[in-house]
């Protein structure tokens, strides 16, 4: 019998892409991925309410007290409890410890709301990205799904898909297209890596 694809999801924030992967579980469009675990930094976050209301396991870790490393620590236990083959952080507010990203290494994935390596590294999240696409002119934007590595933002680039910006878009306009493009883009994404399609080269 074929083994299935463990994966689980980070959150800190609404999970609108982890409900766009839910919804492809469902639909038998990603047959063979069981989603094993959403974990979240963020007891009242909407991305744990969301998932436990569809079914699916949900664990908070309390990061309160802890260092970084110590969170992370508790968080891959109950990852490697879990048998996961994948880990894909979606809003997912913390920067992952050394260790952490070296344990699982080339097992996390993140979606990155601009085209890497413009708009990229400690700082840009969210709306901030959104405000520095708009006020540097560029004519397009979208979204990198990359390998998360000890560097934030400059791991393996997966994937990316492109969106024009119009005058008067707004960061909120912005938001809205890059987010119709993740949503579209991360469960194909999984799917790839799940059949053996994306190839780390170390050379």
């Amino acid at each position: 019998m074929k083994k299935t694809f463990r994966i689980a999801v980070l959150a800190s924030t609404n999970g609108t892409d982890l409900q766009a992967i839910i919804n492809e579980i469902e639909a038998k469009k990603m047959p063979g991925v069981e989603l094993a675990v959403v974990a979240s930094n963020k007891k009242n976050c909407y991305a744990l309410k969301r998932a436990k209301e569809q079914g699916f396991d949900t664990v908070f870790v309390n990061p309160k007290g802890k260092s970084r490393e110590e969170f992370d620590q508790e968080l891959a236990a109950v990852l490697d409890e879990k048998q996961v083959d994948l880990i894909v952080l979606v809003g997912y507010m913390r920067i992952l410890s050394d260790e952490f990203v070296q344990h699982f290494k080339w097992k996390i994935i993140n979606v990155h709301p601009a085209l890497l390596p413009k708009f990229g590294g400690p700082g840009y999240f969210g709306a901030n990205v959104h405000e520095a696409v708009l006020e540097s002119g560029d004519k397009k934007t979208g979204m990198t799904i990359h390998f998360v590595t000890e560097k934030c933002d400059e791991g393996p680039i997966i994937h990316q898909a492109e969106t024009e910006i119009e005058p008067g878009d707004t960061p909120d306009h912005l938001n809205a297209k890059v987010q119709s493009l993740e949503m579209k883009w991360y469960p194909e994404v999984i799917r790839w890596i799940q059949h053996g399609k994306v190839v780390i080269d170390e050379e």
